[in-house]
This record gives C-alpha cells, sequence and structure tokens, in this order.
C-alpha cells in the first residue's frame, strides 16, 4: 500500500513539473528563427516551479534519512523495538505495525515544531511574502529549537572536538554539521535507558520462573514457555501499550 502511494505521488508530481514546464516556456517562430525561453514567474531569488518540483522529488528520496536524523523518531522505534525483545517476541508486532506505531507517535511529538514552521516559513511563502531562501532559514530555527532541548551537552563538546570545530556561544548558532550528530547521539543514549527500564520487570518474570521450574525439578522444560504468556498477561493488565505511548511521548516534554 505504501509502495503504490509513493508511486502514486511521484507520478502526481512529475505531471505537475511537467505542467509548470510547460506554462513557464515560452516558443517563438521568427525570421525562420526558433528562440526558446524559460521564465520562472517568481521573485527575484526563487528557483523556478520546474527546479522546485524536482527539489520536492529530491526531498522525497531522502525523506527516511530527514525523519531519522531530525525528528523523535530514533528514540521510539528503539525503544518499541526493545519491547519486543524484553517481551521475547522478536517479530511481534511485525515491523510494518511498530514502524507505523513510532510514526505516528512521532507526529503527535513533532506536531508543534511543524506548526510553527509552517507559521513562520511555509505560510508566508506559499503567499509570496518571503523567498525561498528566507523561507529555509526560518524553517531551520523550530527544528534547531527541539534538537537542542534534546540534546546533552556532553555529545555537542564530542561531536565539536571530533570535527576540531569551536562551539559557539549561542546554541541556535551550532552549525546542522555538529547538532545532527549530537542529537542522534543523545537520542541513543535516551532510547536505550529507557529499554533498560523497560527490561527490569521482564527480567524479573524469567528468573521468577526459571528458579520455580529448578525447584520443582522441571529442568527440561524451557523457562521461556512459561514466562511469555505471564509477562503477556501482565503487560496486557497494565495497559502496556498506552502506558508505553504516553511515556515516550512525555519523554520529550
Amino acid at each position: 500500500m505504501l509502495r503504490k502511494f509513493s508511486v502514486f505521488a511521484i507520478l502526481i508530481l512529475s505531471f505537475l513539473s511537467l505542467e509548470a514546464f510547460a506554462q513557464s516556456e515560452s516558443i517563438n517562430f521568427a525570421d525562420d528563427k526558433i528562440q526558446f525561453s524559460v521564465n520562472a514567474g517568481g521573485e527575484e531569488g526563487d528557483l523556478a516551479a520546474p527546479l522546485q518540483i524536482l527539489l520536492l522529488l529530491t526531498l522525497l528520496s531522502v525523506a527516511p534519512a530527514i525523519l531519522i536524523m531530525l525528528t523523535a523518531f530514533t528514540r521510539i522505534v528503539i525503544v518499541l523495538s526493545m519491547l519486543r525483545q524484553a517481551l521475547a517476541m522478536p517479530s511481534t508486532p511485525p515491523n510494518s505495525v511498530l514502524i507505523s506505531f513510532a510514526l505516528i507517535l512521532t507526529i503527535y511529538v513533532m506536531l508543534p515544531v511543524f506548526e510553527k514552521i509552517n507559521d513562520v516559513a511555509i505560510d508566508p511563502y506559499l503567499k509570496k511574502k518571503i523567498s525561498l531562501n528566507s523561507a529555509v532559514d526560518l524553517a531551520k530555527s523550530p527544528i534547531k529549537d527541539f534538537m537542542i532541548s534534546q540534546t546533552r551537552e556532553k555529545d555537542i563538546v564530542l561531536i565539536s572536538e571530533l570535527s576540531d570545530s569551536d562551539i559557539p556561544h549561542e546554541p541556535q548558532d551550532l552549525d546542522l554539521s555538529i547538532l545532527v550528530p549530537a542529537f542522534l547521539l543523545s537520542e541513543l543514549q535516551s532510547a536505550f535507558i529507557i529499554g533498560f527500564v523497560i527490561f527490569l520487570p521482564f527480567l524479573m518474570i524469567d528468573l521468577i520462573v526459571a528458579s520455580v521450574l529448578m525447584s520443582m525439578g522441571m529442568i527440561m522444560l524451557p523457562p521461556t514457555t512459561i514466562s511469555l504468556p505471564i509477562k503477556i498477561l501482565v503487560f496486557v493488565l497494565i495497559e502496556g501499550w498506552s502506558l508505553l505511548a504516553y511515556s515516550l511521548v512525555g519523554s520529550f516534554t
């Protein structure tokens, strides 16, 4: 379904690019000579409509990398994956369900950032109040604010030392080449801390079941045969999915 939607979107964007190119180009026949010209039809400093569509198609191809590097998706999907391992069900829920759930939670977390970008950059650009370059510069600020709020200072220092660059006095002056890897390091650290907390109660269940089976002399019976349904039952009784979703979204605020 997602693949069909992606192909459909690319076809629509391709059609729009061809239509925009056809509206912007002009061919004149005069004195047995063909004169071909392209008019961008926009303000000075803006890209022509076909180039804007081409840029949009390029961004679609790198959208997964942008999603991982600049949003809350990394922490959420790692925690959900570690939950599967703690439950001893590495393939349940399936990857498609897990990623979809992570995307929904990411949208909830990033919604204030997206709304601010829309107010300060996208909406003024669509109304022709600012140029494309100004819109891109204005869109960086909300994303930087979010990333800085979730990034540890020690990670910024580490990446600055690795890149042999100086740390600016103001956080907003940080270059994305330093802020993005520092943000990813912080997200990995936070995800593993949350995953460790999730592992502890399930580990206790495994130890208790193994001890009981050992004391009963049932050495040949795998402990996971008994502990797995117990862990699922406990997780369902405490409404684990709702609790985990609430905790993950709240961890960013």
